[in-house]
């Protein structure tokens, strides 16, 4: 029982941590080398991909969808698409593709002149299962090594974990209050009846013996 107690908070809180990795927005810096326009089918990886862009028709199987192709310092390749996000999740209200896929390609530069540039995204890149991180934004930046800080991740998972601190509080508040005097008169309860079986036996076992004594 124990372990599948802890089995199941395992499971719980790498889910949560998954969660926040994807959705929480990071900053990649790259030099963008090209960007392309390619039309989509949607298959099984569908769940990774966003909605149809604002004033668009819905229920597409298919549709074109921008991409920026990039590289880090170390020559290391990322593919970025860009999608709007519109209002549904996650909640980055985006509605510009159209204008970032424009920043992005006059951003592009080559490996003997670098333009060093910060790719706001989230989600994940996979090449087996087709998934592509989506940029949300895309700014210069005087070099490849300047470093971020996540304000905005902090002050979100601060929140997170302060309402989970006060929810665990309140429930082994009301555990303490409620369920565990419930749970310990129960106890009490079936050890009295333990006990009360224990005695008859033991009368019963008396009484057999009084009766195997008797000379037949």
């Amino acid at each position: 029982m124990v372990y599948v107690k802890w089995g199941f908070w395992a499971l719980f809180w790498i889910f949560v941590a998954a969660f926040f990795h994807y959705t929480l927005p990071q900053n990649d810096v790259v030099r963008v080398t090209d960007t392309y326009e390619k039309r989509i089918d949607f298959g099984e990886n569908s769940i990774f991909w966003a909605k149809e862009d604002s004033g668009n028709a819905t229920g597409n199987v298919n549709r074109d969808v921008f991409f920026i192709q990039t590289k880090f310092p170390n020559d290391r390749v990322m593919v970025y698409r860009n999608e709007d996000t519109s209002a549904g999740w996650p909640p980055y209200f985006k509605f510009d593709t159209s204008n970032l896929q424009a920043e992005a390609a006059d951003l592009k530069s080559s490996a003997t002149d670098p333009q060093w540039v910060a790719v706001k995204h989230y989600g994940w890149r996979n090449e087996f299962l087709s998934i592509y991180p989506n940029a949300v934004g895309v700014k210069p930046v005087e070099g490849p090594d300047v470093t971020f800080i996540p304000w905005l991740n902090i002050a979100i998972l601060t929140v997170f974990f302060a309402i989970i601190w006060a929810v665990w509080v309140r429930w082994k508040r009301f555990r303490e209050a409620r369920i565990d005097p419930v749970l310990e008169d129960m106890g009490d309860s079936f050890e009295a009846a333990g006990d009360n079986l224990a005695e008859k036996r033991g009368r019963f076992r008396a009484w057999l013996d009084t009766w195997r004594g008797k000379a037949r």
